[in-house]
């Protein structure tokens, strides 16, 4: 009776385990461990799950390295030509480790049954019929501009009187505006914006930085989303010359939570030439042409590269990454934004221009022409890290480093 008894607990555990491992991943399958390469700074990741490996995502999971345990935010997949994908994707934080060293092993498993769902602290308003805002916890944290922009201050018959689809206003940790707009210097610099000073369309040359002849205009949402982790916020825009669409663009902005006085909000871009060869190339001697951060105004400007803190502006230069930091209106003490270039980008590292006036310019693909056909995707991906402070290069280097780590994530 013993033996019987023994047996059908055997049984019993045995039918549990195989309950928990389909529910995890297949019999053999080790899809569900998460490689991340080691740092002693929290890593924002987001990463893919493999095809073969499609968790419940109605339930709340978690990655579980010894007795290290990070929440999971499901997200859609980003796909090929920049729009929502059926499969799915998560993202989680991951705390620092001691050494920094090798690699780390998370097992992707479900959540504690009785553990109450996290609720989202981020939250999107509508600012107008043209801008959508971002607060995290009741504070502002971004806001996108979809439609149009005017500056009454610009005179009519100027192109750069209007604009749309750019990122503006951001703020910082303690509520300091960061980002300019229209300003009297450079009327066309606008928040974080991307644009390219020369565009060749069909024989013809087009200018996206001051709107000569060509507009980026807002076609459709692709994905809204909060959660405890993240907000997102994925749009479609076309680049127009006249009523003509020569470029589709979709951009997935993902801001997650603050951490340890920062916070990391992600830009992956996606362009596809419509029907016609798209040329494109940045302005020469300069190498502007691609993602920029226009900074408010302010005092005590400062901007560190990787080879540390530079007085001089740099022009057509290749970098990893550059901190723009100063005393911001509002603010108790120096703040500032990085711009961080994923470690996958095309030509890396890219040119940049920087410039102590006030902005950061990721040229790409810099001063030499290159030619995309339609429909193959240009991808691009950023890192622009807010933060409290004025970090050295050192302390850079371990953020910028960290966000290597996340783009290296990977299933085994």
């Amino acid at each position: 009776m013993q033996r019987i008894v023994r047996f059908l607990a055997f049984e019993l555990a045995l039918a549990g385990f195989a309950v928990l491992s389909a529910d995890v991943c297949l019999a053999g399958d080790t899809s569900s461990t998460l490689v991340v390469p080691s740092s002693p700074s929290a890593v924002d990741i987001t990463v893919d799950l493999p095809e073969s490996f499609q968790p419940d995502s109605s339930k709340a999971w978690r990655l579980v390295e010894g007795t290290v345990s990070a929440p999971v935010q499901w997200l859609p997949a980003i796909a090929e030509d920049g729009s929502a994908a059926n499969s799915r994707r998560l993202t989680a934080r991951i705390p620092g480790a001691e050494s920094g060293e090798g690699v780390r092993r998370f097992k992707l498993l479900p959540a504690d049954a009785a553990s109450p769902a996290a609720k989202s602290p981020f939250e999107f308003k509508e600012k107008n019929d043209a801008a959508i805002g971002l607060f995290d916890k009741n504070r502002p944290v971004m806001v996108y501009n979809h439609g149009t922009i005017t500056c009454e201050q610009v005179p009519e018959n100027d192109n750069r009187r209007t604009r749309a689809c750019y990122v503006h206003p951001v703020w910082g940790l303690d509520g300091e505006v960061l980002t300019d707009d229209f300003p009297k210097d450079h009327y066309h610099h606008h928040g974080i914006f991307w644009a390219w000073p020369h565009v060749g369309v069909d024989g013809r040359e087009y200018d996206l930085w001051i709107y000569r002849d060509i507009q980026q205009r807002f076609v459709r949402w692709i994905h809204r989303q909060t959660g405890p982790l993240a907000g997102v916020l994925a749009v479609e825009n076309g680049w127009f010359v006249g009523e003509r669409k020569v470029m589709v663009e979709r951009v997935w902005m993902r801001c997650h939570t603050v951490d340890n006085g920062h916070r990391a909000i992600d830009f992956e871009f996606t362009w596809l030439p419509v029907d016609k060869p798209i040329t494109l190339w940045g302005a020469g001697g300069k190498s502007y042409g691609g993602l920029n951060f226009r900074f408010a105004p302010r005092e005590d400007t400062r901007i560190t590269v990787p080879a540390g803190l530079t007085k001089a502006d740099l022009p057509d230069t290749p970098l990893e990454w550059a901190d723009l930091t100063a005393k911001f209106p509002d603010a108790p003490g120096p703040s500032g934004a990085a711009i961080f270039v994923h470690p996958a980008h095309p030509d890396f590292p890219p040119t940049w221009l920087t410039r102590h006036y006030g902005v950061l310019c990721v040229g790409w693909p810099g001063v030499e022409p290159q030619t995309f056909e339609p429909g193959k995707p240009i991808k691009l991906g950023y890192r622009v890290w807010i933060h409290k402070g004025a970090p050295e290069a050192a302390s850079l280097k371990v953020a910028y480093d960290a966000y290597k780590a996340a783009m290296a994530a990977n299933w085994e």
